[in-house]
């Protein structure tokens, strides 16, 4: 199992909106092959600071399947205007 890890900074007084386009989405998610979940954190210090964590079951889940479908566009038509820079992406496993 693979976590992506996406820290995303938003735009400061679209938290609300974005939290609520992120809720529209999780069936994107809820649907892609190889995801097994997704979860959205919000920072206590910096409150326009987020960590979507995703489960999949490979890299490839995410970054070729997922990344290369219409569900991934829609995704990113539904949160991309409140993103104050691109998220910053990594994948980590469990040692």
């Amino acid at each position: 199992m693979i976590r992506e890890l996406a820290q995303i900074d938003v735009r400061p007084g679209t938290e609300t909106d974005f939290e609520k386009a992120v809720a529209k989405a999780r069936p994107l998610f809820d649907r892609a092959e190889g995801c097994h979940g997704a979860v959205l954190w919000r920072s206590v210090e910096k409150p326009a600071r987020y960590r979507l964590v995703v489960s999949w079951e490979t890299v490839e889940h995410h970054t070729v399947k997922f990344r290369g479908s219409a569900d991934f566009q829609r995704w990113r038509e539904l949160v991309g205007e409140y993103f104050a820079a691109p998220p910053e992406v990594e994948h980590v496993h469990e040692v």
